[in-house]
């Protein structure tokens, strides 16, 4: 595995490390140990899947709020996504600056997303699907999110939107009042 830090702290880029031969290929995508080796967290409680139909679509901005705060390794199975996230976290130097990445079915890439970050994506084609791994299960009443558009995160979606829920066109705009760790 392969780890690019990127300019939000604790975030990073992870690409594989394909070994190929006459039958294709080989790659570690999730290993505890080389998680920990870099100060990340390791260990995942949960497992969830994103299908998405349409090109165009946005999910997000999502966050929970402390204790229960997620960290997420996140990959596009099928399809492809610009990924985007988004520090929350007040003492952070890179706080309310955002960072896309595009995860695709064919680069192979993940997103590590450090807890106090909102989460979100759009899809570039068509029937999409999105791998999430959670360091902890999912507490329903912690759960929150920011308005997709607001101006304050800064966030260039490179394509119209096409289909978002109404819970999250329901999201207000960010306060920075919520605790997120």
């Amino acid at each position: 595995m392969n780890f690019e830090e990127l300019p939000l702290a604790g975030a990073f880029r992870i690409d594989i490390n394909p070994h190929e031969d006459e039958r294709g290929f080989f790659a570690r995508t999730v290993c505890e140990d080389t998680l920990a080796a870099h100060g990340l967290v390791s260990r995942f409680s949960q497992s969830s899947v994103s299908y998405n139909r349409s090109r165009g679509t946005v999910r997000g901005m999502h966050y929970a709020l402390a204790p229960y705060a997620e960290t997420k390794l996140v990959r596009c199975t099928m399809g492809a996504i610009h990924d985007v996230i988004v520090d929350l976290r007040r003492d952070s130097p890179s706080y309310l600056r955002a960072v896309g990445v595009e995860l695709s079915a064919g680069n192979r890439t993940a997103l590590y997303i450090p807890a106090g970050f909102a989460h979100g994506f759009q899809t570039l084609q068509d029937e999409t699907e999105v791998l999430y791994m959670i360091d902890r299960p999912y507490v329903a009443g912690a759960a929150r999110g920011v308005r997709w558009d607001d101006p304050a995160l800064d966030v260039a979606w490179p394509e119209p939107v096409t289909v978002i829920s109404e819970r999250d066109l329901a999201f207000p705009a960010w306060t920075g009042l919520d605790p997120v760790v």
